[in-house]
């Protein structure tokens, strides 16, 4: 529960996120070592952070004369007995927690990177963990997060929160990794299970941090709309062994209304801060859906038609797919069928296994079951993931 704090306070004071995690843990450790016989103090941060501080010291003591980087340290910690006698009470813990989120999500960084540095300097999850989540080695990932720190050590990225124009730029990012890690839980690109929900609890996590941290940004008020509204169906998206449950299918009694009602009063926040970015009105999308008591109820024709200011505001072809759908619904499957036809030639969409997915259902739809079945069959070679692969299979043998 510390750690992200921890971490953001020490790198506040050194200057180097490797170093300010390395010293995190060695003050970790002496808490594990020694709180079971002392007992665990009033204010666990604070020791936390003083014992930890008096390491970061004499880390520097050993790197360079003591004079100039005690300067930096701020004051001189003598070694005591007791490190509660060192306390100083933090006044910039959210800043702190802050600063470190658009650190470990600087564009200096991979995407790959920024997701797993997030995960685990703010995050707080293990390296086997995030390789566990991702579907990577643990030598791999761990390569990935050292890597990862050290380009922003050798960048000199600065441990600060950026101002300006530059703010809204890199707060875009930050929402992009913290989205990024929610949507591989929500629907894994690989491996035997169809959602990790612990991925999706830890983005919400991190997405309610940031509201909290930024409460003008209705971006990150439509973001956190957005994954509740989403998180709420998880229950109803798996079937009994495991096997996924499209939307349509979903038994909505199953769907988590407090997480809803949460979500809408943060879609809510977000309208009246005047917010019409992308994930505000992804939000807005899934609002139609989370207030529709069943599929046929839904207002199709209102998701048309904000997939449509989407789709102008991105230019994805991702996002037009998505249209395809809703229209398909709103007008029937030749409509959807013309558009999503439209995109076969977009070189982005050339392995997207969902193209081939939505084009056998319309198909199905309109009874042309033996090209729908070619179109099941080419998605299942797409995709990674087991479950997934498997209803695109049966959905083949059922043309």
């Amino acid at each position: 529960m510390e750690a992200a704090r921890l971490i953001g306070g020490l790198a506040r004071i050194v200057r180097d996120v490797g170093l300010a995690e390395d010293l995190a843990q060695d003050a970790l450790v002496a808490a594990l070592e020694q709180w079971p016989e002392s007992g665990i103090p009033d204010n666990p941060g604070a020791w936390l952070m003083a014992v930890a501080r008096r390491r970061g010291v004499d880390t520097i003591r050993r790197r360079v004369t003591l004079e100039r980087k005690v300067e930096e340290i701020g004051r001189d910690l003598t070694d005591v007995e007791n490190p509660m006698d060192d306390i100083e009470i933090e006044t910039q813990v959210s800043d702190d927690v802050l600063r470190l989120m658009f650190t470990a999500c600087h564009p200096v960084l991979s995407p790959e990177a920024r997701v797993a540095l997030t995960l685990k300097m703010v995050g707080g999850l293990t390296t086997e963990e995030i390789a566990r989540a991702f579907v990577v080695p643990v030598p791999t990932m761990a390569q990935r997060i050292v890597r990862a720190k050290k380009a922003l050590t050798d960048a000199g990225v600065p441990f600060e929160i950026p101002t300006g124009p530059e703010l809204a730029a890199r707060l875009a990012g930050v929402l992009e990794v913290v989205y990024l890690i929610f949507n591989e839980g929500y629907t894994a690109t690989s491996g035997a299970a169809w959602t990790r929900p612990e991925l999706c609890a830890e983005a919400m996590r991190l997405g309610r941090i940031l509201c909290g941290l930024a409460p003008n940004e209705a971006e990150a008020f439509g973001l956190v709309a957005l994954m509740e509204i989403q998180a709420s169906r998880l229950r109803a998206r798996i079937g009994p062994s495991g096997e996924p449950v499209t939307l349509l299918d979903q038994d909505r009694t199953v769907w988590d209304r407090v997480l809803i009602n949460h979500a809408l009063m943060a879609l809510e926040r977000a309208d009246a801060l005047g917010g019409s970015g992308t994930y505000v009105l992804q939000a807005s999308i899934a609002a139609c859906h989370a207030r529709a008591a069943s599929a046929e109820d839904t207002d199709w024709a209102r998701i048309a038609s904000i997939y449509a200011v989407l789709a102008a505001q991105t230019g994805s072809p991702i996002v037009e797919l998505n249209r395809a759908v809703a229209v398909a619904m709103a007008e029937g499957p030749a409509a959807g069928l013309a558009i999503v036809d439209d995109l076969r030639s977009e070189p982005a969409l050339r392995a997207y296994h969902l193209l081939p997915s939505v084009r056998g259902d319309l198909l199905f739809k309109l009874g042309r079951l033996d090209e729908a079945r070619a179109e099941f069959e080419a998605a299942a070679e797409l995709t990674g993931n087991e479950q997934e692969r498997a209803l695109l299979l049966s959905r083949a043998a059922s043309c």
